[in-house]
């Protein structure tokens, strides 16, 4: 059997290679990026399926809707947060039936490493009322996403494969399967299944929970989820879920006694298991990256009396951030593992900051010498490299929310009757989820300029391709209604500073909307293409 030694999020790709996928789809966001990165590398290899990236987790999703809608396998990939964008074809596909299989892998981010909140898919999952498949290695993370295909055609809804960020960017060996081929093409055989008109909708709702006894049955025969008896006599029980299994089983040999094991890597939670394990225990401590899911799911399941429930919401382990072994072998009741101790010096602060020479720092030095000439500025920003501008030096800008959010948060700061309101948004941002509250600005003439960041690129992911190329915003800004005297594309430069902070200054003054591109090559992406490389993320 071939192996090779893979990251998580590149055993995840190569499974849906294996499988049979017909198309696939994301948007750059980390721990999640490298998956498409590794799809279109295979892609344009092998030539025979497709993979791209798309303006937004909802086109994205909606693309891979099409796939699966014809028949084929379907793939789609995102971080947490991006399933927020993409919630709503995600919460509609479990009702149509799709006989393609669709899956979606999903990198959540416990401890907030490149993210702005801990948000577990799971959750989700449950939500929406499909299945979830949770690896805790990286060969896991193949066979599960293999897997997922496979449920997604015999169950007909999307499969959900969950990653958290040290899976996802850890390699290890995996064992490789056989490759499966595509499927046919073939329109669904019943086709008002895909239109959830009420009173389809209705019909299909009624069929998504006919379901879930199924997928309960399915998850309690799964072998992803497994009960293994403790030392006899002992009256600890232990559940896992993911990686977290991992963390138990290095502090296991200093335990004196095995504890019982249910560890879960399927979802829906197998009712039938957990009733099995809370029977020969009298305490049940649950380890999960993530929020406390299996715990609050367990409190309902389990008679109150007699049983301890122990994890993140009881206290034995943090309520946030990622779990690690040291924070396991505690909750165990093991002492703290000996370490080096250092003496304390102080040490100066490095925080994030951007690259020396980066476009953007030229175009926030322009924009503080035209903020100075207002007593009161508002100036709302985004999730991209440029959020740094928050940070020494500059201290420029004073939100990042949510992909978009500038846009729509600058209007509802000059509809309160405060100006200059002045939204930052990247040219890759502004594509996934800018446009559409430009078009309310727009329709408003919303007294506020809105300040676009065009590096070329998606430079915060590692140098991903923007959507569209530079030379077409302007005319998409244009294409929208906003006032061609009004619009202006600018050489975000040094030598440009103080004429740029000039035509800033001017629009900030403007009582209407205004729109500034600021354009400039990301000096890494520059300098990679200079040297034909690929940036690193």
């Amino acid at each position: 059997m071939a192996t090779a030694v893979l990251l998580g999020d590149e055993a995840v790709a190569l499974a849906a290679v294996h499988a049979g996928v017909s198309g696939a789809y994301a948007y750059p966001g980390t721990p999640a990026t490298e998956i498409m990165e590794f799809l279109r590398h295979e892609a344009d290899r092998r030539g025979d399926f497709h993979a791209g990236w798309a303006a937004n987790e909802k086109t994205a999703f909606e693309q891979a809707l099409g796939v699966a809608f014809v028949g084929r396998r379907a793939f789609v990939c995102m971080k947490h947060v991006g399933l927020n964008v993409a919630a709503d074809p995600f919460m509609n596909a479990a009702l149509v039936s799709p006989h393609g299989g669709i899956v979606v892998a999903v990198a959540d981010d416990p401890g907030m490493h490149s993210s702005q909140n801990e948000q577990d898919t799971r959750c989700y999952a449950d939500f929406a009322r499909v299945p979830l498949l949770e690896p805790a290695t990286q060969q896991e993370a193949y066979d599960m996403t293999r897997e997922a295909f496979d449920l997604s055609e015999r169950f007909r809804v999307p499969v959900v494969v969950r990653l958290v960020t040290r899976l996802a960017h850890a390699r290890s060996i995996v064992q490789l399967g056989e490759q499966r081929p595509q499927n046919g093409l073939a329109k669904p055989p019943s086709p008002t299944s895909w239109v959830l008109l009420p009173s389809n909708a209705r019909r299909q709702w009624r069929e998504l929970i006919d379901k879930q006894m199924p997928l309960r049955a399915y998850t309690a025969g799964a072998h992803w989820n497994r009960l293994r008896p403790g030392t006899p006599g002992t009256r600890l029980g232990l559940i896992t879920t993911g990686i977290a299994r991992n963390y138990y089983l290095e502090n296991l040999e200093e335990l004196s006694e095995r504890p019982w094991h249910l560890h879960i890597g399927a979802y829906p939670l197998p009712p039938g298991l957990v009733a099995a394990l809370v029977r020969e225990v009298d305490r049940v401590l649950v380890l999960e990256d993530g929020y406390p899911f299996v715990e609050r799911q367990l409190r309902g399941l389990v008679p109150p009396a007699g049983l301890v429930v122990a994890g993140r919401e009881s206290g034995e382990l943090p309520p946030d951030g990622e779990l690690t072994p040291d924070l396991v072998r505690v909750a165990l009741g093991l002492p703290v593992a000996p370490g080096v101790v250092l003496d304390e010096a102080p040490l100066p602060n490095r925080p994030p900051q951007l690259c020396q020479g980066c476009p953007h720092g030229d175009t926030y030095a322009a924009l503080k010498i035209a903020m100075a000439s207002f007593e009161h500025t508002a100036v709302t920003s985004d999730i991209g490299c440029y959020t740094l501008g928050a940070l020494p030096p500059y201290s420029v800008i004073e939100s990042c929310v949510c992909m978009g959010a500038s846009v729509g948060m600058a209007k509802g700061a000059a509809d309160a009757g405060y100006r200059p309101a002045v939204a930052v948004i990247g040219d890759s941002t502004f594509l996934h989820s800018g446009v559409t509250p430009l078009m309310d600005a727009v329709a408003a003439n919303t007294d506020m300029t809105l300040v676009i960041l065009d590096n070329e690129t998606v430079g915060m992911t590692g140098g991903q391709p923007t959507l569209l190329p530079s030379s077409r915003l302007e005319d998409l800004v244009l294409g929208l209604g906003v006032d061609p005297a009004h619009v202006h594309v600018l050489d975000a430069h040094p030598r440009k500073t103080d004429a740029n902070a000039t035509v800033l200054k001017a629009e900030m003054a403007h009582p209407g909307l205004s729109v500034v591109i600021l354009v400039r090559e990301c000096i890494e992406t520059a300098r990679a293409r200079k040297q034909g490389q690929t940036v690193q993320a």
